[in-house]
């Protein structure tokens, strides 16, 4: 998995970046309304809906971060963030659709944590070009200390 970063020209940075945030809004918007749909099966409950809605943030992201890069994928991520964080707040008339269950609390959190993992995770193909980040200090001595 490559970073993408050389996938998009100096140019097209601040494209890639409205692009990516325009998908995140679309997107958290989406799943936002989707993300408490349950099914039932007898006296079992199950959250079909939330487990949808992170699954999605977490293949837009990866999709979005090996196509176009980091860049791409943080902004997709701010997207998803805001627009959770505007429609958690009450309407005007006092509804909500991010309710204070916990299917809605691991909706307000839970794409957050699925973005900074997806955005932070380190680059593959500078791990498979030499193994050692260039900054980082050589080892001495191999041998473990006794």
């Amino acid at each position: 998995m490559s970073d993408g970063s050389s996938a998009v020209r100096p140019g097209n940075r601040v494209g890639v970046a409205l692009v990516g945030v325009l998908i995140g809004l679309v997107y958290g918007a989406i799943a936002t309304v989707g993300h408490r749909q349950t099914f039932r099966l007898g006296e079992v409950t199950i959250p079909w809906g939330i487990v949808a809605a992170l699954a999605g943030v977490a293949a837009l992201l990866i999709g979005l971060r090996v196509l176009a890069g980091r860049l791409a994928a943080g902004a997709a991520a701010l997207g998803v963030i805001a627009i959770v964080a505007l429609l958690s707040l009450p309407g005007v008339g006092g509804s909500v659709l991010i309710p204070a269950t916990l299917v809605g609390t691991v909706w307000a959190v839970g794409p957050a944590l699925v973005s900074v993992l997806v955005v932070a995770w380190p680059s593959m193909s500078a791990l498979r070009r030499g193994g050692a980040r260039p900054n980082a200090p050589a080892a001495t001595d191999p041998t473990p200390a006794a």
